[in-house]
């Protein structure tokens, strides 16, 4: 009888260690590529990436926009700087890895090899057949295109949510002129032309993820040290006056999180861009996107 009580008082104590280990291996796994250092927005979204309960980010890895008029010397490894300090300042465990230093090259070798290009291929190898890898990026497609040019076996294996073009659901017009995709037009081509499965936010949809700087100010400052990074990041950037800011990176962020705050439209581009499938999303709920993103932010970082 004691035993028997003894093993009943055990379960009970170690029941609740073993749900938590058995939610935590249902978590979905992300790859998230990012160029840090180039915006504000960026930061804002891999924070709340971050923190996410029900995914594991398995890598951070760092993109360039070296083909900015505005880049500085080394934007990757900017970037790669800036994602070190949002994961220390989350005390999450989760390895940053560098990417490409500039765009992919126009002949023979193209691919841009770096450590996150390998890690992309190492993790969809990695997969049990018929799984693919989940990647989110939110800069050029270079680590991506990369990864696919000196592997073209995983291209089938990749699921990609990225932030780029413009798109007409009207006219059924692709355009290809914004911030992302200039960064890598060679890479924003092979990766059309692939077997990857791709799932696009447009920042014409994007656009409506609007913060304003006093709100910024009044939510996140006083709350923890990254609540004070991020409003800094704000004033410090190169244009630091805005009073209010599009953060592009959280819609893609936030439509992943929460679909039912997305819709989302299959399209097939024209034959210069594959005469492929593209998943589309073609408008956001970005109200009910920032109040979550707040609520999330503040809640998480009040627990640290």
């Amino acid at each position: 009888m004691k035993t028997t009580l003894f093993m009943l008082l055990m379960g009970l104590f170690l029941w609740p260690k073993a749900s938590y280990a058995q939610s935590d291996s249902q978590k979905t796994t992300y790859l998230l590529d990012a160029d840090t250092g180039n915006e504000v927005d960026d930061l804002f979204a891999i924070a709340r990436a971050l923190i996410e309960p029900s995914w594991e980010i398995t890598a951070l890895t760092a993109a360039h926009w070296q083909t900015a008029h505005w880049a500085e010397a080394q934007t990757m490894e900017n970037s790669y700087r800036i994602n070190t300090v949002l994961r220390d300042y989350l005390q999450v465990e989760v390895k940053t890895l560098r990417g490409g230093v500039a765009r992919m090259f126009d002949w023979g070798d193209q691919a841009q090899h770096s450590a996150a290009a390998y890690e992309i291929i190492a993790q969809a190898k990695a997969l049990p057949e018929g799984e693919k890898l989940n990647l989110i990026a939110l800069g050029a497609l270079t680590n991506v295109a990369s990864a696919v040019f000196i592997d073209p076996s995983i291209g089938p294996k990749l699921k990609l949510y990225w932030l780029g073009t413009t798109y007409d659901f009207e006219e059924g017009i692709l355009g290809t002129t914004d911030f992302n995709c200039m960064m890598d037009q060679q890479a924003l081509h092979y990766l059309f032309k692939s077997p990857v499965e791709l799932h696009i936010i447009p920042v014409s949809v994007a656009s409506a993820m609007t913060f304003e700087m006093y709100d910024v100010e009044a939510k996140l400052r006083d709350v923890h040290p990254l609540g004070a990074y991020l409003c800094d990041r704000w004033y410090n950037h190169l244009d630091g006056s805005r009073y209010e800011r599009v953060i592009w990176d959280l819609a893609l962020i936030q439509a992943i999180i929460h679909p039912e705050m997305a819709e989302v439209t299959t399209i097939t581009t024209s034959k210069d861009f594959g005469s492929r499938e593209v998943h589309y999303y073609s408008s956001i709920d970005a109200d009910k996107m920032r109040a979550e993103f707040y609520e999330s932010l503040t809640t998480y970082l009040k627990g640290l």
